[in-house]
This record gives structure tokens, sequence and C-alpha cells, in this order.
């Protein structure tokens, strides 16, 4: 049956440890893993074919259903534009709608920054903020604790927290430390070790108690059992 956090078999870790031992000066071992996780893949394919996984194309698909509901199915990350402009060309046929060109191929992002190094922060956990970043410093620099690691093994400072909930609509703690920071995936008993602290900025900028944040700490510390690999 499907779980809402699946968890990644015996085997699975197994085989990753012993082929990384082959190309390794020093063979991992369970000790060396500091998160583990798994998830499903939306990949589309005919119905009633049993496929692996492997077997199946990751393109999408975009359908149109005889009530005109224009659905995109499958694809990835990395071809969102191409399924954007798939689904905006079937939609137009749809709807009876105005033919125009998509504009996604050149439509700037939000954090979009020019093409060059010198625009980029120097700090991996910045870079990702793009243009954002001089507000994320900013919003870190108006408390102390702010300024410093939410955990010595991770690389964002508490302050981090605070901007989520104020321009990324965090509303707990695994959002900040599994949706908008990679802290759990980085290093889930570091994430854990955390939680406490920022469950306590998030519940000072969203106006909630005390026994909202210890409340909030503890459910995604037991969320993050499920990322921690026993030695």
């Amino acid at each position: 049956a499907l779980q809402v956090e699946p968890r990644p078999l015996p085997e699975e870790i197994n085989f990753i440890l012993r082929n990384a031992s082959r190309y390794l000066q020093r063979p991992p071992t369970r000790a060396d893993v500091l998160s583990v996780f798994t998830g499903m893949r939306p990949l589309v394919h005919a119905g009633g074919i049993n496929a692996a996984t492997k077997s199946i194309s990751r393109s999408h698909k975009v359908l149109v259903s005889a009530s005109g509901l224009v659905s995109v199915m499958g694809g990835k990350w990395t071809t969102y534009r191409s399924m954007a402009a798939d689904t905006m060309e079937r939609a137009i046929v749809a709807g009876g709608l105005e033919p125009r060109p998509c504009g996604t191929a050149t439509l700037r992002v939000h954090g979009w920054l020019p093409n060059t190094a010198l625009a980029a922060p120097d700090a991996d956990w910045l870079r990702v903020y793009g243009s954002d970043a001089p507000g994320v410093l900013a919003v870190c620099a108006e408390v102390p604790e702010w300024g410093l690691p939410m955990h010595p093994a991770l690389p964002y400072p508490l302050g981090v927290a605070a901007h989520a909930a104020r321009h990324e609509m965090a509303r707990c703690t695994e959002d900040v430390l599994a949706r908008r920071t990679r802290a759990l995936f980085l290093d889930a008993r570091a994430a854990a070790q955390c939680a406490p602290a920022v469950a306590a900025v998030l519940a000072m900028e969203l106006q909630r108690d005390s026994a909202w944040a210890a409340q909030d700490a503890a459910t995604f510390q037991q969320l993050a059992l499920g990322y921690q690999l026993a030695a």
C-alpha cells in the first residue's frame, strides 16, 4: 500500500552502499549515511501494462477529456517550460481561445540573476535564493542569534526560518527544514536537533505560543526518525 512517508528498503540501501564502495577509496558504511529518503515517481504509461519503472518514459503527456478538461501528467522539473508550452497549446484549442505564442521560453522566474558568477552569492546555501539573497541576509541580521547556524552540521543560519515564515509561506518546522531548506536531507539528526530552535522562531513570527512550538518541533522530530539510518 502507498504511504504518505515511504521508507527506503534495506536492500535498496545496501545496493547503493555496495556500488559506491566500488568507486570510493574508503567503502562507505551505514554509519556514514546522514539521511535517507525515497519517493514515488509520477510516471505515465498505458493502462493495464505492468512495466518496470526504468522502462517507462519520463516525458509528460497532455490529455483533453470529453468535458474539455486539460490535464498534464508525468514530466519532470527540468522540462517544466516545455510542459507549460504543450499544455497551453492544447488548452487554446480545447477552449477555443485566441492563439498566441507561449512566453515560457523567455519568462524570468522569481529570483533570477544575470548569467554571471559575479552576480551570485558566494555561499552555496544562499545562492539558491538568487536576487532574494540580500533580503535573507537582512532578516538574519535582525537578531544576533539569527545570524548563527541552526546547527553546527548545517549551513543555514537560524534567521532563514524567519524569512521563510515572512516571505515563503512557511507555517511549520517541516516547511522550513524539509521544503524551504534541504536540512532534513543533508543531515536528518542535525535537523531534528535544531527543530526546537526553528519552531521557536516560527512561533514568534506566526504569533503562536510555546505549547505550539513544542508540539510542532516534536512532530518534525518524529518525521525525521524516518530519514535516519541506524548504524
